[in-house]
């Protein structure tokens, strides 16, 4: 055992030193194929290692698809960089902390730490994506501002729409630039605003498009319904505001509860890894576990249950 813990090290950080030459920072390539920047069979000049990491990288894009880390996700998360590289740094993340849980405390420790590093990364987009929706949100009442603005100046919502990227903070900006560019290759508007409201989960957004879309049947003051709107708006988001902060105690509250059993096992495996190793070499141990990875799961369901208030 002695032996095969420094030889694992070793083979760990030369995977992680080349993963990061290859994947994490390789030469930037641009959006436009090679075939139309240099069509004159450029394709002869790339060396083994470039084909290498190509098709790396084009199958773990195909291996990540709709998964957890799948395109739509980093999106949403507002991360701008291929599945393949995210994925390539969840697993670099996973095997350091196996080695380091490994050297500290054992084959426990390191398993732990390893399954803890992709629940970790999709807690990080979830968190991403929450923010960004919780910004999009409290920036509508503002935006919509922009757009009736520009609808009582003479332009069309599209334009509006596209004023409003151009002065609207992130990520407000670059949803209204996504759908101002999808609807200049061809798709409706209405479709566009409907994607966007269920991308950001915004039922106030989703509002703005059916106002639209009733507008646009039959007719009328598109700027005084989108003022009514962004007043009703507004008022939600201070009721939102006020509850937030009522229901702050609990959400903390939950947060500690969920985070205390783990700190206390991880501290545990470190002073004296002894201690809790009797849960894996025992059934009586692993039946223990796994009540207690169910309850944990029922907890905080439940704790979730009750510090969220839908509208």
């Amino acid at each position: 055992m002695p032996v095969i813990i420094p030889i694992l090290g070793f083979a760990l950080c030369f995977g992680a030193i080349l993963v990061a030459l290859l994947v994490v920072f390789k030469p930037f390539r641009s959006a436009v194929p090679a075939e139309r920047r240099r069509p004159f069979g450029s394709n002869k000049n790339k060396t083994a290692l470039s084909n290498i990491t190509d098709s790396t990288v084009a199958v773990l894009d195909r291996t990540v698809g709709g998964g957890p880390y799948s395109r739509s996700k980093l999106e949403d998360a507002g991360l701008r960089m291929p599945p393949s590289n995210f994925l390539v740094l969840v697993i670099a993340s996973a095997a350091v902390a196996g080695l380091s849980g490994l050297l500290l405390a054992g084959p426990l420790l390191a398993i732990v730490l390893a399954l803890v590093a992709p629940l970790a990364a999709m807690a990080y987009l979830t968190f991403r994506a929450d923010s960004r929706r919780g910004k999009f949100d409290q920036q509508l009442g503002d935006n919509i501002m922009l757009i009736t603005g520009g609808l009582r100046a003479g332009h069309s919502v599209l334009a509006s729409l596209d004023a409003a990227a151009q002065e609207a903070l992130a990520p407000s900006s670059e949803e209204f630039a996504r759908i101002v560019n999808e609807v200049r290759i061809g798709r409706d508007l209405e479709a566009a605003l409907a994607d966007t409201a269920a991308r950001m989960k915004s039922d106030d957004f989703a509002w703005i498009g059916q106002a639209v879309q009733i507008n646009r049947e039959v007719g009328g003051d598109l700027a005084e319904v989108l003022d009514h709107v962004g007043e009703t708006i507004r008022e939600r988001g201070q009721i939102k505001a006020q509850v937030k902060a009522l229901s702050a105690e609990g959400r903390l509250s939950a947060i500690i509860l969920l985070v205390l059993p783990f700190g206390i096992g991880l501290s545990l495996m470190v002073v004296n890894p002894t201690y809790l190793g009797v849960l894996t070499t025992h059934v009586l141990g692993w039946v223990m576990l796994g009540v207690g990875a169910v309850m944990m799961v029922i907890g905080s369901l439940w704790l979730r249950k009750i510090v969220q208030i839908k509208f």
